[in-house]
């Protein structure tokens, strides 16, 4: 891949603009990457090149960010986030895909977003930053991994309630994310024969019905039903043995029923580099597994890891792709 990574501001007021001022100071030439978004809102003395190309970055990385600017109309105040920047986070993600979609960059890493600026400020009609990239895409399904070194997996439901996740959790929407899970590890990662291990939904799987029926009744047939060539399904495997070292050798990945039971595994095995991977979309989209930390944004105290891992994840899988 000799095109770039784009990588989209985020929220100005988080910590995104210093984080990508340290991921570029680490990264440089081993992973080109360009930033979206207005010069002004990061921090004094980063050297910074303005490009009007992506192909622009290889020439000025190695001396300083290149950046594709946008202007947000005003400066952006760390750990206060400004509605009226709302329009100009949107452009920057709209930017980010257009240039990915066109060829120009290779792939697209995202920084965190603050949902309620973009809704004070723009009327973000969408939950959050995955479904607008799936509007974007028009793209109907996507699904959400999680991906470290040590462990991926998908969680099937996410940003719900656990009284609502039996309710959510249908057939359809298991197989899908079943299938798209499969085709990302197959394009994405470079698997030719992926191995996948589908948590249970109730403790111990169910027990044979003794303690949830959902495995008994449609999970286990379901995932026994799955025909897909060259890829191993297999479950529904009690959530609690499915993490510890010997069982992560048997998966490539891990699809969860619900957000805690993906989430809590990867972030005690490898918090600081999980990365969060989009896959059902036509192009490579990463970001880093944190939000806008407005609490440090500005103090120069964040950690960097995750973001350089997402960027050096969203050149590898495009170059995988």
């Amino acid at each position: 891949m000799t095109a770039p990574v784009a990588l989209s501001c985020g929220e100005p007021a988080g910590i995104g603009p210093e984080l990508a001022v340290r991921a570029w100071d680490e990264l440089r030439s081993a992973c080109p990457f360009f930033w979206i978004g207005d010069p002004a809102h990061l921090p004094p003395g980063t050297p910074v090149r303005e490009i009007m190309d992506p192909s622009d970055t290889l020439s000025v990385n190695e001396r300083a960010l290149p950046v594709w600017p946008l202007s947000f109309g005003g400066p952006a105040t760390p750990g206060r986030p400004d509605p009226a920047h709302a329009a100009g986070v949107i452009a920057a993600i709209e930017t980010g895909v257009r240039l990915v979609q066109s060829g120009a960059a290779g792939a697209l890493c995202t920084a965190p977003i603050h949902k309620k600026a973009l809704i004070d400020g723009a009327g973000f009609a969408y939950p959050g930053h995955t479904e607008f990239l799936a509007a974007l895409a028009g793209v109907d399904r996507v699904v959400m991994m999680l991906a470290s070194p040590a462990l991926r997996v998908v969680p099937a439901t996410i940003h719900i309630a656990i009284a609502e996740v039996p309710g959510a959790l249908t057939p359809d929407l298991l197989r899908d994310t079943i299938r798209i899970t499969a085709d990302g590890l197959r394009q994405r990662f470079g698997l030719r024969s992926p191995r996948i291990a589908v948590a249970g939904l109730n403790p111990h799987a169910g027990e044979g019905g003794a303690m949830g029926i959902e495995e008994r009744d449609w999970i286990r047939a379901l995932i026994d039903g799955v025909n897909l060539p060259g890829v191993t399904v297999t479950g529904p495997h009690p959530a609690d043995t499915l993490f510890h070292a010997a069982a992560r050798d048997r998966y490539d990945a891990a699809i969860c029923m619900y957000h805690d039971q993906a989430l809590i595994p990867i972030k005690t095995l490898d918090f600081d580099r999980g990365v969060n991977v989009t896959l059902g979309l036509p192009f490579v989209r990463t970001s880093p597994d944190h939000g806008t930390a407005f609490d440090i944004a500005g103090k120069g105290i964040a950690n960097p890891l995750s973001l350089i891992e997402a960027l050096k994840l969203a050149r590898s899988m495009a170059q995988t792709g």
